[in-house]
């Protein structure tokens, strides 16, 4: 791949992962409930599902599954019930007098985490249409293509962890400025209302005709 080629990929890159999304939202309230240490695991699990589609577009099943009428529903429906289950859980989440900018909520497990990150991202089948249509724009036939593709997934994958740090730190920051559980209560409300938002959106999304 070319350095200018891949200059204008690595820009792109960072307008779709500055986007505001579901990905951005789960970081967002992860940082919010577990702080920016242990909800960075939520990051990960967004880049193994990111990982994961761009490997299914290299592989060439990517277009087999934006063609298909019933692998898209069938991912569709599924990431508009787990966003809203997210939103749910967000809206009943525990709230409590914190004593002092030190105090913490409850730990989520890492793996948990990583879990609901993966879920998030995996379950938008738009991402590995988005994909298949974005990345073969950058690539060079005459080259290998394995190459091009690592290429392309690590600095994809490297800027996403950037921006999903972004997210995590700012909400996780947010955190520290609460002190009463009403407070809590309307940043857990207002994120809730982000998850059910991004499950509106997602389940407005058609595939495009064939």
């Amino acid at each position: 791949m070319a350095l200018q080629t891949w200059l204008a990929y690595f820009a792109a890159c960072w307008v779709i992962s500055l986007s505001p999304g579901a990905g951005a939202i789960a970081s967002m309230s992860s940082g919010l409930n577990y702080g920016f240490r242990r909800g960075y695991w939520n990051a990960v699990g967004l880049q193994l599902a990111l990982a994961l589609q761009i490997a299914i577009v290299a592989a060439g099943v990517g277009a087999i599954l934006a063609t298909s009428e019933l692998a898209f529903a069938v991912i569709k429906w599924f990431g508009v019930a787990y966003l809203a289950y997210l939103g749910w859980k967000q809206w009943r989440a525990p709230v409590g007098e914190l004593a002092d900018a030190g105090a913490v909520r409850p730990l989520g497990r890492p793996l948990t985490l990583v879990l609901r990150g993966f879920v998030v991202n995996a379950s938008n089948p738009k991402a590995i249409v988005f994909i298949l249509a974005v990345l073969p724009q950058f690539l060079d036939p005459a080259r290998p293509l394995l190459a091009q593709y690592l290429l392309m997934a690590a600095t994809m994958i490297g800027v996403d962890l950037v921006v999903m740090a972004g997210y995590t730190g700012l909400a996780a920051r947010v955190l520290r400025l609460l002190r009463t559980p009403r407070q809590q209560r309307l940043l857990n409300r207002t994120f809730a209302s982000l998850f059910v938002a991004a499950a509106g959106l997602l389940a407005l999304i058609r595939r495009a005709p064939a």
